[in-house]
């Protein structure tokens, strides 16, 4: 008999402090112990993890108004711009804009991450006037106590697998994937594998608008499918696409998060960046579920792209495991090619590891999604002249 279980059945189970949940790793002993079938029966919920750099993060802020009140227009925070084209004293910041006087070495991550930590954080904002916000400039100090709302939105994180970036060329590239070295130096890769929430859950059957998340180290939500969001790409027969597939859009509550779980990041030549701290429970629904939660880093494979080709369609070099990777060296085209992880395999294991104490321990019911994503989706490209 296949057993079946729904939301309702393991939320119950939480809420009596009855249910198994593990991580996704030690889901991999249980399942050599028990079987696939046993196994599903066992565990009731697996948490993913992950934390590496996602560039597409950013804050939604409200500063209040002043006295007189200003229809801010120009906005920076510790001099990086932040966007007021939205309400009078409405801004957003992303993690990715450089500051006008330090350039990358102090950008909207760390704003946010400043913000995060209660620190003081310098506000300046200019407007031409008008007569219902007669005021034109304002320099002030704001903390996250001192303003209204102040919430983490991310258009595009978590990607559900990401290619592998390698350099065939005689000179060093510096990118969002790191340092490359000329003549195939190395090899760089973003995901934290076999932990990491999209490839565990391949055709989102758990994950949808209105999961609820770890995020940041607070409860976070998923808002909408993040962008650059591509469910129609080729899968192989574990369900699991090769390449940057599926993405998320994800929400939370700033002043609740702790930098322990977000990160600035600066890439050399490249700009700012932030890494993001995610952590998704997935409900033991059926054993087919299970089986795509226990497949394990030997199983799951990426490309291999030549950053040195400036066009986005990059030719492969090769395929590999995330084992391969994991192991240090990869062989391309018979050579042997160091490799390195962007993402914090040690962070994303701590993750999981609270994200697992969070259910068992502290009663976070697992929201089941309030819509699906959609299926069959595939990309468009920007084309000069097109009409």
């Amino acid at each position: 008999m296949t057993t079946k279980k729904s939301f309702d059945e393991i939320n119950e189970k939480i809420r009596k402090g009855k249910a198994v949940v593990v991580t996704a790793e030690e889901l991999t002993g249980i399942v050599e112990e028990k079987g696939i079938s046993d196994a599903t029966k066992y565990v009731d919920v697996v948490t993913t993890a992950t934390f590496g750099p996602m560039c597409s993060t950013g804050a939604f802020l409200n500063f209040g108004h002043s006295d007189p009140p200003i229809r801010m227009e120009k906005i920076e925070l510790d001099n990086v711009s932040a966007y007021g084209g939205l309400a009078a004293v409405d801004a957003y910041i992303g993690a990715a804009e450089p500051s006008t006087d330090r350039g990358i070495e102090y950008g909207g991550a760390h704003v946010i991450c400043n913000l995060i930590d209660g620190k003081k954080v310098h506000l300046k904002a200019y407007s031409k006037g008008t007569d219902c916000y007669p005021r034109k400039e304002i320099d002030t100090y704001i903390t996250k106590d001192s303003i209204n709302e102040a919430y983490l939105y991310n258009p595009r994180n978590c990607y559900q697998n990401y290619s592998a970036a390698a350099n065939t060329s005689d000179r060093t590239l510096y990118t969002y994937m790191g340092v490359l070295q000329p003549g195939l130096g190395n090899v760089n890769y973003s995901t934290s594998g076999e932990l990491s929430p999209l490839l565990k859950d391949p055709y989102l059957r758990t994950i949808g608008i209105g999961t609820r998340i770890f995020l940041a180290g607070a409860e976070g939500y998923v808002a909408w499918q993040g962008t650059q969001f591509a469910s129609g790409k080729p899968r192989g027969e574990n369900g699991i696409p090769l390449s940057g597939a599926c993405t998320l859009a994800v929400i939370g509550n700033l002043k609740e998060m702790s930098t322990e779980y977000i990160q600035p990041a600066i890439f050399e030549k490249y700009g700012v960046s932030m890494f993001v701290g995610i952590g998704i429970p997935i409900p033991v629904l059926d054993s087919d579920l299970l089986f795509n939660l226990s497949v394990q880093n030997k199983d799951i494979y990426t490309n291999i792209l030549d950053y040195s080709v400036q066009r986005s369609n990059k030719p492969v070099l090769a395929q590999c495991s995330y084992e391969e990777l994991r192991s240090g060296f990869v062989s391309i085209e018979g050579k042997k090619v160091k490799t390195s992880p962007l993402t914090s395999l040690y962070k994303s294991r701590e993750i999981a590891r609270v994200l697992k104490n969070w259910v068992a321990e502290k009663g976070f019911t697992l929201q089941p999604p309030i819509a699906p994503f959609p299926k069959g989706v595939t990309l468009k490209s920007l084309e000069q002249g097109r009409l």
